[in-house]
């Protein structure tokens, strides 16, 4: 990915989670893959590939199963199947001449058996000369998924508030010595005129996180609430 293509969808995923702000739909965790994944698996002479990517719109979605598509125009098969939006408003499945409900709905059940959002799973088969029969198929590309999503990582997305504390210099040992010891993550600390440290809180924690601070800094801190943006940990699928 080009550094120009990777800022252009840095800007465009801010954009969207200040309109989830704004709109009072952002979800306070989710769980979705980490990025592009690849992986391969042979099943009686056939290769199944699973392709993952992280889509948050349809049309992103679509975009990237007409590219593995493309990439495999020579394979007997490109199954797909996506689940988007914050309560799984959009779910299709595609056989692609598989027979019906065979392969794309084992991509999508696997998919909600993980709870994931957001991600779009293509999994192209190469026949070799074996036919599976239908369990055998579901079997298959069930298979194939989860491999894949195993091969690519799935991280939980956190929904954090940045919380701004001021200080002074003499404090900033004591402070930053129990941030880092805490559960809290210290995003940055801007050495000005005072000290300003600031610091990813869950948003239901704001409240005991500014009292904690103030009880630390005998009220000598200034907190202010920042931005809300998500945070990503990597998690067993």
């Amino acid at each position: 990915m080009t550094q120009f293509v990777a800022l252009a969808l840095s800007i465009y995923n801010r954009r969207k989670e200040l309109f989830r702000e704004r709109s009072g739909t952002m979800l306070p965790r989710y769980k979705t893959v980490k990025g592009f994944g690849e992986n391969e698996i042979n099943i009686q002479k056939s290769r199944f590939i699973a392709y993952i990517e992280r889509a948050e719109t349809e049309e992103q979605a679509q975009e990237f199963i007409q590219m593995i598509k493309k990439q495999n125009w020579a394979a007997t098969h490109n199954c797909s199947a996506y689940l988007i939006g914050e309560h799984d408003q959009i779910q299709k499945a595609n056989d692609d001449g598989e027979p019906s409900g065979t392969a794309g709905v084992p991509i999508l059940e696997v998919l909600k058996k993980k709870n994931l959002k957001d991600t779009v799973v293509v999994v192209t088969r190469y026949f070799g000369g074996i036919k599976l029969g239908a369990g055998g198929l579901i079997r298959a590309y069930g298979k194939a998924t989860s491999e894949g999503l195993n091969a690519t990582g799935i991280v939980e997305r956190k929904l954090m508030r940045v919380m701004h504390t001021t200080i002074d210099y003499t404090l900033l040992g004591k402070a930053e010595n129990e941030l880092r010891s805490s559960v809290y993550t210290i995003k940055e600390i801007h050495y000005l005129e005072k000290v300003e440290l600031e610091t990813f809180v869950e948003e239901g924690e704001k409240e005991s996180f500014s009292a904690w601070m103030v009880e630390l800094t005998n009220g000598q801190a200034e907190i202010r609430e920042g931005g809300v943006l998500y945070l990503e940990e990597t998690i067993k699928g």
